[in-house]
C-alpha cells in the first residue's frame, strides 16, 4: 500500500529499509513501550528475511516518511473476516508530540478501509501509554478490554495493555 498526503508518505517496507528498522528496533527508547527497554537485539539480515516473507493478504510493514525522511513504521496483520490488527511507532523523537500521529493514523486507517477492504481495525497499546490512547479515542477507537499485569517486560516488570477496535462508521479522520 502506498498512501500520500501533506508531505506524509506511508509505503510498504522493503529490503532497503531493513537497516533503519533494525536500528529503531534495537533502540531501547523506541521499544520500551512494547516491553523491550533494551531493544530487540536483531540484525539487518533478520529484518530483511521478515520483510521478504510479508504479503498484503497476511501482514505488511510500512515505513512512514515525512518530507522524504523516515520517521517511523506501521504494520497490519489480517485476522480474517475483514478484520485486522495494526500498530504504529513514531520512532524519531523530534517528530513526536507534533500532531503527526492523528494524521498518519487517519491516512493509514483510511487505506485499511478503502484500499484493503477491512471492516474492523483493532490495536492494542500499553496501559501506561496515555498519549496514544487519547489519540486512538479521538479517531473513534472504542476501548474493548484491559489486560492487567498480563506480561513482563525485559526487566521483569509487569505490564498491562488495552485493546481497541474501530469500525468505518465510528472513524473520525483528521485528514
Amino acid at each position: 500500500m502506498r498512501l500520500e498526503k501533506d508531505g506524509i508518505l506511508i509505503r510498504n517496507a522493503g529490503a532497503a529499509d531493513a537497516g533503519q528498522l533494525a536500528a529503531w528496533w534495537n533502540d531501547g527508547k523506541v521499544m520500551a513501550h512494547a516491553g523491550y527497554p533494551n531493544g530487540l537485539g536483531t540484525t539487518e539480515e533478520t529484518v530483511k528475511k521478515q520483510l521478504e516473507a510479508e504479503r498484503d493478504e497476511t501482514t505488511r510493514r510500512h515505513i512512514i516518511l515525512y518530507r522524504d525522511r523516515p520517521i517511523g513504521e506501521m504494520n497490519y496483520r489480517n485476522l480474517g473476516d475483514k478484520k485486522c490488527i495494526m500498530g504504529i511507532k513514531i520512532c524519531e523523537t523530534d517528530m513526536q508530540n507534533k500532531g503527526f500521529g492523528k494524521k498518519i493514523l487517519s491516512l493509514f486507517i483510511q487505506g485499511l478501509f478503502d484500499v484493503l477492504g477491512y471492516e474492523l481495525v483493532t490495536l492494542d497499546t500499553n496501559l501506561e501509554n496515555r498519549r496514544a490512547q487519547h489519540v486512538y479515542e479521538q479517531l473513534g477507537f472504542r476501548k474493548v478490554m484491559v489486560h492487567m499485569n498480563e506480561w513482563k517486560d525485559q526487566l521483569g516488570r509487569e505490564q498491562s495493555s488495552v485493546d481497541y477496535e474501530l469500525t468505518r462508521e465510528d472513524f473520525r479522520s483528521f485528514i
